[in-house]
């Protein structure tokens, strides 16, 4: 079972930045595609950012290109979104999602879920 433990959301001003860390035990990490969803309030849980799980491609989605970057550690078991230049449209609560290579992290395809942090995006 994998464990996936998020931190660092919080309350920022528009044109702020944040970093969202996931932390993630129970499994070698190296074996984990790793991602990032979001749900706003009255909308659909949607795909916001993944990676490989050897780290050497990402995918985003066209909302957030140019502006978050996904990144990983397998030394620290830890996967990172930054995210820059925030909009209020970008406020949600921010699920990490974990998938058993070489599956990957995408709607219908996630194995594990973390339990979200809040990011709240406001003057």
């Amino acid at each position: 079972q994998v464990q996936l433990v998020e931190s660092g959301g919080g309350l920022v001003q528009p044109g702020g930045s944040l970093r969202l860390s996931c932390a993630a035990s129970g499994r070698t990490f190296s074996s984990l595609a790793m991602g990032w969803f979001r749900q706003a309030p009255g909308k659909e849980r949607e795909f916001v950012a993944r990676i490989t799980w050897y780290g050497s491609s990402t995918y985003y989605a066209d909302s957030v290109k140019g502006r978050f970057t996904i990144s990983r550690d397998n030394a620290k078991n830890t996967v990172y979104l930054q995210m820059n230049s925030l909009k209020p449209e970008d406020t949600a609560v921010y699920y990490c999602a974990a998938s058993i290579a070489p599956r990957r992290v995408v709607p219908g395809s996630v194995d594990y879920w973390g339990q979200g942090t809040q990011v709240t995006v406001s003057s």
